[in-house]
């Protein structure tokens, strides 16, 4: 089975009650992924071979690379044997930001996150949300029964994360999954940004004035709040904890935040006041 598929066939020895047996099993695949803006090398990631291009875009957006996408104009995906690279062709704006960051960041020691040296360097500035359309706790209900239905590669393989994007009412309109829980929420950013409207979908609308929210099948860490904030939606929703500074950066950023998430069950950090109970 190829990994674009997501998953492949492994021989594995299953030892129950004293007994081995000999069967196959279907597990994640799992490549690098090296991404590349304007012919140079950025990073090099290691994800899910799936919904690549996706991935760039929303990557693109999630690190402050681009502002939009309408400053990507192409994105290009070869399969090596090594992994796969993506070539990503952006505004020359854009890249000489992204070149003058590298620049300061060469050669630096520090705390050991991607090379930066202060918290200023990790806490980006982002704007703080601006749609809080209120959301009910009946759609984020619905939206935790109806997730696990729709992650595919996590059932037949038991090791990927999704991330979600619902409508206010609960309903699931995209969702993609990967082994990384970053590159999740990266590419479901990304095949938002390039949606087309159609009878039932207005990017404008429905996307860049984020109506609904996200639901992650992790923790809510500082990345995972940012990522969200930087896409526009109002509420990021996790089925594990989120950090303290997470909930520090939602609230200085309007980010409405629950953690521990099950059906009927979960705890609001940020954004009581626009969760709508009965």
């Amino acid at each position: 089975m190829s990994t674009t598929d997501g998953y492949q066939q492994v021989a594995v020895c299953r030892v129950e009650d004293g007994q081995v047996t000999e069967k196959l099993d279907q597990v994640a695949s799992e490549v690098a992924v090296a991404l590349i803006f304007n012919g140079v090398s950025h990073a090099v990631m290691l994800a899910s071979p799936l919904d690549l291009e996706d991935f760039a875009r929303g990557f693109s957006l999630s690190e402050g690379i681009v502002d939009g996408v309408h400053q990507i104009y192409d994105v290009q995906v070869e399969s090596t044997p090594q992994g796969f690279t993506v070539q990503v062709d952006i505004a020359s704006e854009c890249f000489a930001r992204l070149k003058e960051k590298r620049r300061n960041l060469t050669g630096r020691t520090g705390c050991g996150l991607c090379g930066t040296e202060s918290l200023d360097q990790v806490l980006r500035p982002l704007q703080p949300v601006q749609s809080q359309l209120p959301i009910s706790a009946d759609a984020i209900n619905n939206a935790l029964i109806e997730l696990p239905k729709h992650q595919l590669i996590q059932s037949i393989t038991g090791a990927t994360h999704a991330a979600a994007w619902f409508d206010r009412s609960g309903t699931l309109r995209l969702i993609r999954e990967d082994v990384g829980r970053h590159n999740a929420l990266d590419k479901l950013i990304g095949a938002g940004l390039v949606l087309k409207k159609d009878d039932q979908f207005d990017w404008q609308k429905d996307w860049q004035s984020a109506v609904g929210f996200i639901v992650v099948t992790s923790r809510a860490s500082m990345e995972m709040v940012q990522k969200t904030i930087a896409s526009g939606f109002s509420l990021l929703v996790a089925v594990s904890a989120p950090t303290q500074l997470a909930i520090d950066i939602a609230s200085r950023h309007s980010l409405g935040l629950i953690g521990f998430a099950r059906p009927n069950k979960w705890s609001i950090y940020n954004g009581t006041d626009f969760i709508l109970f009965k």
